[in-house]
């Protein structure tokens, strides 16, 4: 038996639309694999209860089919599903680290985010690979038709999750399908400047880089109160705030000594709202791990 720990992620980060994901320090799933004659999953932990036990039905069903390798699978979920912080992409991600690990198929973290992206597909129609990235493979990633480029960063982050739903299909038919050339210039300005930040591990560039003018706009009318937080959130010292993935998680960086002022701002604004929600003050984390 091979046991995974998997981080959430955020992916997008403001201006990275479907490109930029970071690992998370916490949450986390815990998943374990074992080889077997056909897929079967067993799910326990946070919202588990709306997440379908049928292979053929659940992203850790997909990764297997993808890597031609049954498994008997059994996941603790520590990510909320619906909740903007990467959850099937978590699953997805363990995973496939699993059953490379029990089956000794020796792929590298890299050549196996393919494999993991099969499962998205399952939850927003398309194999993308910002969250199962950063997933697999830790800290900052860039995810390209070409391949992933990583980065070790290290960023204090602050993530409120209200107890809304939204979709991923959802977020995504919001998403405009074309934009000015001024507004694309200046979205490609920002997530240069959140690269360069996560390479020099500071906050304020990673803070401007998160600004976005023509994805996050859209998804943040979703978000009941979202204007407000990221208001209250900026005053309490974050350099940026975004919607963290499709939503409703919303994601500010920000310095170490901020964190925990940031974060209560946050939730606090949110229950003024009458909506409850959790908070992790968290940062750029590692990757999948195997124990």
């Amino acid at each position: 038996m091979v046991t995974v720990r998997a981080p959430a992620t955020s992916a997008n980060l403001g201006s990275g639309f479907d490109v930029f994901g970071t690992a998370l320090d916490r949450p986390a799933d815990v998943v374990q694999v074992e080889k077997a004659g056909e897929t079967t999953i067993e799910m326990q932990g946070a919202g588990s209860e709306f997440i379908p036990e049928d292979p053929e039905k659940n992203t850790a069903g997909a990764v297997a089919r993808a890597l031609d390798s049954p498994a008997r699978i059994r996941i603790d979920k520590g990510v909320r599903p619906s909740s903007g912080l990467g959850s099937s992409a978590a699953s997805a991600a363990a995973v496939a680290v699993g059953i490379n690990e029990a089956y000794e198929l020796g792929y590298s973290r890299e050549e196996l985010v393919p494999y993991a992206a099969e499962g998205e597909a399952l939850v927003s129609g398309e194999a993308h690979a910002d969250n199962v990235a950063p997933s697999i493979m830790g800290g900052f990633t860039i995810a390209t038709p070409e391949g992933v480029t990583q980065v070790d960063a290290s960023i204090p982050l602050v993530v409120c999750l209200p107890e809304m739903v939204i979709s991923t299909r959802d977020a995504r038919r919001v998403v405009p399908r074309s934009a000015e050339i001024e507004r694309i210039v200046e979205c490609v300005g920002r997530a240069a400047t959140l690269v360069a930040g996560m390479f020099r591990d500071d906050p304020d560039l990673v803070g401007r880089g998160m600004e976005d003018g023509i994805v996050t706009p859209a998804r943040a009318e979703l978000i009941e109160g979202y204007d407000d937080v990221r208001a209250v959130a900026l005053e309490a010292g974050a350099t940026g705030v975004t919607v963290s993935g499709a939503g409703p998680a919303v994601i500010a960086a920000c310095r170490e000594s901020d964190r925990r002022e940031i974060a209560g701002a946050m939730l606090d604004e949110f229950a003024d709202r009458g909506v409850e929600g959790r908070v992790y003050q968290t940062a750029v984390g590692r990757g999948a791990e195997v124990f």
